[in-house]
């Protein structure tokens, strides 16, 4: 999200799973989680000893995953461990900042991005070519505030006509979806009158700033602009003007939890998880 300079380091909003309840939670330290979801086991079964610290972690998966599959991981995150006897540390952010910390050296068991994004990674070693697989196909969609008007966007006319007649479009800076309505605009050369009033969204979800009133429609994955409540789906950019992206998962080559890391892989590319993924607004 586009802000003002401060004198302050800035921090990264970092989403944690309590897979005993499917929720996310925010906060500023990295490696939090596998100490709250441990705590939580021992409270639940009090009869039982504390596992030695090394052991938990080992059943942990690091996760650090694109956006657009943050609804589908919460959704399963429980049914996982239950099944796995594993827990998931995951990480959500756009493809393009995620790409960039590992590149910078952050690690992590198992990796979801675009296929391209992973395909560099693959190509760079950092990934287990071997591991790869694609999860699931995403296209791009438009959403207002909950009550507004949804404007007719069935067309190329009709969307163009409602992206010029917007007080304001927000779309993100460094996303996948961000980068493609970038170059849709601009291919519909109304890219000057859009980005006059647009609001670029750095990361996080576009719809946010419906709600806040800075914008009149959002655009972003289907599968983003569902994690905002408050927000309606319009629909999908017409389909003849994108092409739906890829998103494949793979276990990096530095996973310190192999095992669990191709468990977790495993499990997400089943035909099983397959109505998460719809539900979340992912085609598998």
């Amino acid at each position: 999200m586009v802000s003002g300079p401060s004198s302050d380091p800035p921090r990264r909003k970092l989403w944690r799973i309590n897979a005993f309840q499917g929720r996310a939670f925010e906060g500023p330290h990295l490696r939090t989680l596998a100490p709250v979801l441990e705590a939580a086991a021992d409270a639940a079964q009090p009869s039982q000893p504390a596992a030695p610290r090394d052991l938990r972690m080992q059943n942990t998966v690091r996760l650090l995953s694109t956006l657009a599959l943050k609804g589908a991981v919460l959704s399963l995150a429980a049914r996982y461990q239950a099944e796995a006897g594993a827990g998931i540390d995951a990480d959500f952010a756009p493809t393009v900042p995620l790409l960039g910390r590992l590149r910078a050296g952050e690690t992590a068991d198992v990796v979801i991005l675009t296929r391209e994004g992973l395909d560099g990674l693959r190509a760079e070693g950092a990934v287990v070519a071997e591991s790869c697989v694609d999860l699931a196909r995403s296209f791009v969609g438009l959403a207002v505030k909950a009550g507004a008007h949804h404007p007719d966007i069935a067309t190329e006319p009709a969307f163009r006509a409602a992206l010029l007649a917007a007080r304001s479009v927000a779309y993100s800076g460094l996303g996948a979806s961000g980068i493609f309505f970038a170059q849709l605009i601009e291919r519909m050369g109304i890219a000057a009158e859009i980005n006059a009033r647009a609001s670029i969204v750095r990361q996080g979800f576009t719809a946010e700033r419906l709600l806040t009133g800075e914008a009149d429609l959002a655009v972003q994955q289907i599968s983003e602009l569902k994690l905002v409540a408050g927000i309606e789906v319009v629909g999908p950019v017409p389909l003849h003007l994108q092409n739906p992206a890829v998103f494949s998962a793979g276990r990096m080559a530095a996973s310190k939890n192999p095992v669990h890391a191709d468990r977790l892989l495993k499990f997400l590319a089943s035909p099983e998880v397959a109505p998460a993924l719809r539900e979340s607004g992912l085609e598998p």
